[in-house]
């Protein structure tokens, strides 16, 4: 397919997609509900890590965990006591369940004690902050959100690393809600240490079908590499912002339901 065709393709549906008025579908919209900074932070990486299945089901879910947090996640996480934990035990959104959401409260509690975002979670020596390596990031991140003693091994599952070869898509999803900032107001642009030019574009069965459709896929697998590979592709059309794709291959797999090749 050619070049022209698919970047002239790309921009007009990411400009389609990537509006307010698609907010209200997406689980975005979860963390739209608040402006405290980590409020979106909590609630934009739950609602992230419980993004499969339906999107119906899973804004319903994390709105459910608003409201178990008294709808002031931030100050949950740091203030809650032991009676206020046993409301999360009937918490279940397909195989995450109480235990996990326990562990996740008590890694929020633990971290935001000594840190303003969670941004830092994800900064190492020679990690996204400083070079173009959002793997080792990731990768970083994981490790510190199973540094807890107690950390339940069933909840790793939840949490993708690169070292798994995952495609870590709703890792790559929650960093390009948290990154990205331009007039729309789609994602947030909170953090400033990660540069939206590091960002690799979320890769789910709707963008990889897409992808490949179009040619930026090559790679017969579906895994980390092929995240990476998807991203320097577009690259060659955005090198500043190529996760911004990410709004015209889902817009066009998820919404449209087309049929690029023809």
């Amino acid at each position: 397919m050619k070049r022209d065709f698919v970047y002239e393709l790309l921009e007009r549906k990411y400009r389609e997609y990537n509006r307010p008025v698609f907010i209200e579908g997406d689980p975005i919209s979860i963390p739209h509900r608040f402006s405290k900074k980590q409020d979106i932070e909590i609630m934009g990486f739950w609602t992230a890590m419980l993004s499969w299945g339906n999107r119906k089901s899973i804004m319903t879910s994390a709105n459910r965990l608003v409201e178990l947090m008294d709808g002031e996640p931030h100050n949950f996480v740091l203030n809650h006591n032991e009676h206020d934990l046993k409301r999360f035990l009937s918490f279940k959104h397909r195989t995450f369940n109480a235990t996990d959401a326990l562990y996740f409260i008590e890694f929020f509690k633990h971290f935001y004690k000594d840190h303003e975002s969670l941004e830092d979670a994800f900064m190492v020596e020679q990690g996204i902050g400083k070079s173009v390596n959002p793997g080792e990031a990731i990768t970083r991140f994981h490790e510190t959100f199973f540094s807890l003693e107690d950390a339940p091994h069933r909840t790793r599952k939840h949490i993708a690393t690169p070292l798994r070869n995952s495609t870590c898509k709703r890792m790559n999803m929650f960093l390009r809600w948290m990154v990205r900032k331009d007039k729309q107001g789609v994602d947030f642009g909170l953090w400033k240490k990660i540069k939206p030019a590091q960002l690799l574009c979320p890769l789910d069965i709707h963008v990889d079908r897409v992808a490949r459709k179009l040619g930026l896929i090559k790679r017969k697998q579906t895994d980390w590499q092929t995240v990476v590979e998807l991203t320097e592709n577009l690259k060659t059309f955005d090198p500043a912002d190529p996760a911004k794709y990410d709004f015209a291959l889902f817009g066009i797999g998820a919404i449209d339901k087309a049929d690029v090749t023809m």
